[in-house]
C-alpha cells in the first residue's frame, strides 16, 4: 500500500461565529465570510468555508506557515466580528424589512447610518457608495421588534395624508365652482344692466310715452 504524502494530510482549525455576531442571519454570516476573505492573503481565501455559522480553514501539512497566519487573521475577524458595521443587504435580512423600508427609515432617521462605505465591482471600473449600521443598533431594533411598529406607523401616515390631499382636492373643486358661479352671476348682472341702459334710452327719446 504506497505511503501517504505528507503534503496531503490536511491542517484543519475550525471556528463558530456566535450569535452576538451573525444576529441569526445566514446572509450576516456570510457577509463575516467575505471580510475574512477580504483580509486573507488572495492564496489563502479559498481555504476558508462556510457551512451554517461553522467557519472551517483547511490546508495541506506543506502549509503551515501559511495556515498558521490565516488561521490568526480568522481568529481575529471572528473576535471582532460583533462590530463589523452591518450592510444593506445584512440589515435587510436581519429585520426582514424591504429595500424601500430601509431607504425610508433611513431617511426620516429611524434607521441611524453609521456612516458609508464605498467598495468597486467585482471586474467593474465602477464604485458604489452605501451606509453601513451600527450592530449594537441593529440588534436592539431586533430584539425591540420595532419594524411591526413603524408599519402602523407608516400605514396610518399614508391614511392620513390620502384623506388630506382628499380635503384639498374637495376644497379645490369647490372653490373653483364658486368662482365659476359668481363670474355666471357677475356675467348675469352685466347683462341686466346693459339691457336696463337700453331702456333708458328708449326712455329719453320718448319713445315709451
Amino acid at each position: 500500500m504506497p505511503k501517504k504524502d505528507k503534503n496531503d494530510v490536511e491542517l484543519i482549525r475550525g471556528w463558530t461565529l456566535p450569535a452576538s455576531s451573525t444576529l441569526g442571519s445566514a446572509v450576516r454570516a456570510k457577509g463575516i465570510l467575505q471580510e475574512i476573505q477580504a483580509r486573507l492573503p488572495a492564496a489563502s481565501k479559498k481555504a476558508i468555508s462556510l457551512d451554517g455559522v461553522e467557519l472551517t480553514l483547511a490546508m495541506s501539512a506543506g502549509e503551515k506557515t501559511a495556515f498558521n497566519a490565516a488561521a490568526s487573521i480568522i481568529a481575529n475577524t471572528v473576535a471582532e466580528a460583533d462590530t463589523l458595521p452591518v450592510i444593506p443587504r445584512e440589515i435587510q435580512d436581519i429585520l426582514a424589512i424591504k429595500a424601500t423600508e430601509r431607504h425610508r427609515w433611513l431617511v426620516d432617521g429611524r434607521l441611524p447610518s453609521a456612516g458609508t462605505r464605498t467598495v468597486r465591482l467585482n471586474g467593474r471600473a465602477r464604485q458604489i457608495t452605501f451606509h453601513v449600521f451600527d450592530p449594537k443598533i441593529v440588534e436592539d431594533l431586533l430584539d425591540r421588534g420595532v419594524v411591526d411598529e413603524w408599519r402602523v406607523q407608516d400605514a396610518e401616515a399614508k391614511a392620513e395624508k390620502r384623506q388630506t390631499k382628499a380635503y384639498e382636492a374637495k376644497l379645490k373643486k369647490s372653490l373653483t365652482n364658486r368662482a365659476k358661479a359668481k363670474k355666471v352671476k357677475k356675467k348675469k348682472t352685466d347683462d341686466e344692466a346693459s339691457q336696463l341702459r337700453g331702456w333708458d334710452e328708449f326712455d329719453i327719446d320718448g319713445l315709451l310715452r
